[in-house]
């Protein structure tokens, strides 16, 4: 029998390109908003300008900083009472919409976002912060972006090597939301469908950076991976991510990219029909062989070792990873296992060694 809970969280998705402007300015009236603080790095710092062209913000702030440390957070936090917010206007990657969940979180002050990667974080109700190297993360209503606008022409001048490992990001969304605490029918079909679009456009982009149909199905793609994680929640992947991003500030996107091949060698075997169905999207006989041929295709990250992860590090990783990993997760997990696992990744080994874990 078919029997399952799922929940669709509510939000508004505007998709259209050259339309982030117009976009923006509707939103803004439609939400009666007298005083808008408008988050964007400096990188992001021109097309903030073209974004906002249209709005007169009362507050542009620029402090992004990578895991969202608690100290940057109650800054922003300060900033947006000081001024009388009442929207938050995210422009940027992972990062920026991290720092406006913080303030969302505290202050219950809703969030209009425009992404310009493929992180996802903008159609999740997951906020994170990092305090003292731990990253904590928690599941908060008040956090998810009442609208995300997406426009693709914000993407085109993303790095290839950047659209690499933010568009992986995004699959490994997909991949662990078909063995999270809370996978079902609906999050299965969504990542499906993810992965699909999200294989197809990252070669496009591979093949052509400045392709605007590659990018459109990679952003299609990471919408849908990140609508089927915030249903079906953190499974064993993004554990160990956000353990090692907070824990050893490894870059989030990059850190991602390399571990999602490991855990899918890990927890396939013991996971047949999320295996094949992953398989099938990567028009592949084997899960792992569809994401290894896209990884050698994309020229992925390859080692944790190349981001500033030593092999010192493992055994302390491995510790506090396995005081996190879910119990519904395929595959038992022990401190030997997740130590090879992270070993594996760590040194960029393509041996198939899971067979000795």
């Amino acid at each position: 029998m078919l029997e399952f809970d799922h929940d669709t969280l509510a939000q508004r998705v505007l998709f259209g390109a050259g339309k982030a402007a117009s976009n923006l300015a509707a939103e803004v009236e439609r939400l009666g908003a007298d005083s808008v603080m408008v988050i964007a790095g400096p990188a992001e710092s021109n097309l903030a300008d073209a974004v906002t062209r249209e709005i007169t913000p009362r507050l542009r702030y620029s402090d992004v900083a990578p895991h969202v440390p608690v100290e940057i957070a109650e800054k922003a936090r300060a900033a947006a009472l000081e001024h009388d917010i009442d929207l938050v206007v995210s422009i940027g990657g992972g990062s920026t919409t991290g720092l406006a969940k913080a303030i969302a979180l505290t202050t219950g002050i809703p969030i209009v976002a425009v992404p310009t990667t493929y992180a996802g974080s903008e159609a999740t109700n997951v906020w994170g912060m990092t305090e003292a190297s731990r990253k904590t993360t928690g599941v908060d209503a008040r956090v998810l972006p009442t609208t995300v606008i997406y426009d693709v022409l914000s993407l085109l001048t993303l790095p290839v090597e950047l659209s690499v490992a933010s568009g992986l990001n995004a699959l490994a969304h997909s991949v662990d939301s078909m063995w999270a605490p809370r996978a079902d029918p609906i999050n299965s079909t969504l990542a499906v469908e993810a992965i699909t679009a999200l294989s197809g456009g990252l070669r496009e982009i591979k093949s052509d950076s400045a392709s605007q149909a590659g990018h459109e199905q990679t952003l299609y793609g990471a919408y849908l991976s990140a609508v089927a994680f915030a249903s079906a929640g953190s499974g064993l992947h993004h554990k160990i991510c956000h353990v090692l991003g907070g824990a050893y500030n490894l870059p989030h996107a990059q850190t991602h990219a390399v571990v999602l091949q490991y855990v899918l060698e890990y927890n396939g075997p013991f996971a047949p029909d999320a295996e094949q169905r992953i398989a099938t999207a990567f028009a592949a006989d084997t899960a792992v062989g569809g994401l290894s041929a896209l990884r050698a295709d994309l020229d992925a990250p390859r080692a944790l070792r190349d981001y500033g992860l030593k092999e010192s590090d493992l055994p302390e990783a491995a510790s506090l990873i396995l005081a996190a990993v879910p119990a519904s997760n395929p595959r038992p997990v022990t401190i030997g296992s997740l130590t090879s696992l992270l070993h594996d990744a760590w040194a960029g080994s393509t041996s198939g060694s899971e067979n000795s874990r």
